[in-house]
């Protein structure tokens, strides 16, 4: 199996996903980790080291902790997103990042903006290029701001986003 594949497959699942939202703007170890997302410690470690195998996580460094030594992790948000072109690695991730959305969005704070949008839309390839390019630019600002959980004056929020060029089927209403 590819690096590519084990990686979507290490995305899809919905700890996982959590893990890496959060040690987006936090260096964390597995008991904390495990403290903040209400999993135990051994199940924390798992993951992490599932999402470390495939190199989603990078250790930040390592403490020493009553006689033994705690791994620091943090997660490379400022390397370029990876991007693939397996088809059932796609579909995978895709069910995995709709249902954490739906799980954040029972979460949503009431009278507070936010958008949503959906579009199956045919543009021009230049333009196409451009959003593809100004949206991964705020995803990276957004990752760069990102603080660790709880900190004073910042406030919890979601994102998450998929685009794609989708294939062209024959026939209306394809």
């Amino acid at each position: 199996m590819s690096l590519e594949v084990d990686s979507l497959r290490a995305l899809a699942h919905p700890t996982r996903l959590r893990m890496l939202s959060l040690l987006t703007g936090a260096q964390l170890s597995a008991t904390e980790v495990a403290a903040e997302l209400g999993i135990s410690q051994a199940n924390a470690s798992y993951h992490l080291r599932q999402l470390l195998a495939v190199g989603e996580l990078v250790v930040a460094e390592e403490r020493s902790i009553r006689g033994g030594v705690a791994k620091i992790y943090r997660y490379p948000h400022e390397n370029p997103p990876r991007t693939t072109t397996d088809a059932a690695g796609h579909r995978i991730q895709a069910q995995a990042l709709a249902d954490e959305l739906l799980r954040r969005s029972a979460q949503r704070l009431p009278g507070h903006p936010g958008t949503l949008t959906d579009a199956n839309l045919w543009v021009d390839p230049d333009v196409w290029a451009e959003i593809l390019a100004g949206v991964g630019e705020l995803s990276q600002r957004l990752h760069a701001a990102a603080r660790p959980p709880r900190t004073a004056g910042t406030i919890r929020t979601s994102t998450t986003m998929s685009m794609f060029q989708m294939r062209v089927d024959q026939g209306p209403g394809a």
